[in-house]
């Protein structure tokens, strides 16, 4: 290295070189990546920065609510959505955001493999992360028989027996689906059975799985603790007991209990969110802070339905705010057949 250039300046001689991006989107889940269609449609410098892309969507094992898709896989339709961003002409960097901070009237994002990036805004599309039981045993059996996506691993576990644990659609439709090559399956939900949050035409689907003998489901109960041998998981402790028992011999438990907001990266903003962590977001999907929206699952918004359709709208809406708020203009409408 030159004695003349100093490597202490080097992190801010690199980020000067950076362009500075009209926007750059954090996430790359189905409001990302609407948001990305929009921005380019609307000429937008832009980024969609995410380390999976597709977000929660890829780990959905079967959509069937999707308008234009009767039946498609969440894997498949994250695909189709990334082609359509390229398409465009947008870029999505398979990374992760470590950090954002505002400078002199302009966002800094730092990633997981050392970028620096500029935006003179951004949208928040994030998502969620799967939340945690955080019991004995969860944390050291993860990927060794604990995994937070009955679809995504199920087919590892044929002719095993496994818990699924929760009650809302991931937990009861991940039940059915793994119920073809499974064992035996048991569905553990700590309330009633009349208060699973699953919607209708899962539980219908499940109830017939019952009637097949594959599920054993249980109700108002807990899991307590997760158990193994060192290498992988034998049983599971619960907190009543089933048939005689509190403890039950599984393979494999598919923790299934919902959802958190991923909002740690703009605490330091002043994003305000909710009691649970969401972002606070306007119509408009403006969150109060200049230049910061957000889109998807990790908002206020959609009435808390978080589905896949909520978040590309918010996406849509988000991108469209973000042309008004640089343009200080409205953001113009595509044209039916173009959108």
């Amino acid at each position: 290295m030159p004695n003349n250039i100093q490597p202490n300046k080097l992190p801010n001689q690199q980020l000067n070189q950076q362009p500075i991006y009209d926007l750059i989107i954090v996430g790359s889940g189905p409001a990302g990546l609407t948001a990305s269609i929009y921005a380019s449609r609307y000429r937008l410098k832009h980024l969609v920065i995410g380390k999976t892309q597709g977000g929660e969507m890829a780990l959905s094992g079967r959509i069937e609510n999707y308008p234009g898709f009767k039946k498609i896989s969440g894997v498949e339709l994250a695909k189709k959505m990334a082609e359509h961003v390229q398409d465009q002409g947008g870029k999505i960097v398979s990374a992760t955001v470590i950090g954002v901070k505002q400078s002199e009237g302009e966002f800094e994002i730092r990633t997981d493999d050392g970028k620096i990036y500029q935006s003179k805004t951004l949208i928040i599309a994030s998502g969620t992360e799967r939340r945690k039981l955080n019991i004995p045993g969860e944390g050291e059996y993860v990927g060794r028989g604990v995994s937070y996506c009955a679809t995504c691993d199920g087919p590892l576990f044929k002719d095993k027996t496994i818990a699924v644990i929760g009650g809302g659609n991931a937990a009861v439709g991940g039940a059915v689906q793994i119920a073809d090559y499974a064992q035996k399956i048991y569905l553990i939900y700590r309330r009633e059975k009349e208060k699973m949050p699953a919607d209708p035409v899962w539980k219908e689907e499940f109830e017939k799985k019952l009637k097949e003998g594959k599920i054993i489901d249980i109700y108002q109960t807990n899991l307590t603790e997760i158990k193994g041998d060192g290498q992988k998981v034998t049983s599971i402790s619960l907190d009543k007991p089933y048939q005689g028992s509190d403890e039950l011999k599984v393979d494999g438990v598919f923790i299934e209990v919902g959802s958190v907001p991923t909002t740690n990266l703009v605490k330091n903003l002043g994003v305000e969110t909710d009691e649970a962590g969401y972002i606070k977001v306007n119509p408009d999907q403006s969150t109060g802070c200049p230049g910061i929206f957000a889109a998807g699952d990790i908002t206020t918004g959609s009435n808390g339905m978080q589905q896949i359709v909520t978040a590309t709208a918010e996406g849509a809406i988000a991108a469209a705010s973000v042309y008004q708020y640089l343009h200080r203009g409205q953001a113009p409408t595509p044209s039916w057949g173009k959108t």
